[in-house]
């Protein structure tokens, strides 16, 4: 994930609940928006608004974190969809897995 301080241009509510529907079911239904900047030594990792879904009909997730982001080099932008448990509690504990879950995915790759 790469820092933009407006990642949510250009970003339709109805596609990040498409992203969260498709990519994890249930119904997904708009509860709020709030900004969440992470940094790490100080420095800014991600900056940007997270928009938080109720998730009804998933069998073991009541709320759902999304936003999406530019691809660099492209026009396209990577959406983000992470379920809320006991430890991905907020929407900064939600950017922060999906770094780290990046970070993961690129050093076995």
């Amino acid at each position: 994930m790469t820092r933009n301080d407006r990642p949510w241009v250009d970003v339709d509510i109805d596609q990040l609940r498409n992203a969260i529907e498709r990519m994890h079911g249930g119904t997904a239904q708009l509860a709020q928006s709030l900004p969440v900047r992470e940094t790490f030594e100080g420095n800014p990792v991600w900056e940007g608004v997270v928009h938080v879904f109720d998730l009804i009909g998933h069998p073991t997730a009541t709320r759902a974190y999304a936003w999406s982001s530019p691809i660099e080099g492209s026009t396209k932008r990577r959406f983000f969809a992470v379920l809320h448990t006991e430890r991905i509690n907020s929407p900064l504990e939600a950017v922060r897995a999906a770094i780290v879950a990046e970070h993961r995915a690129k050093g076995r790759g």
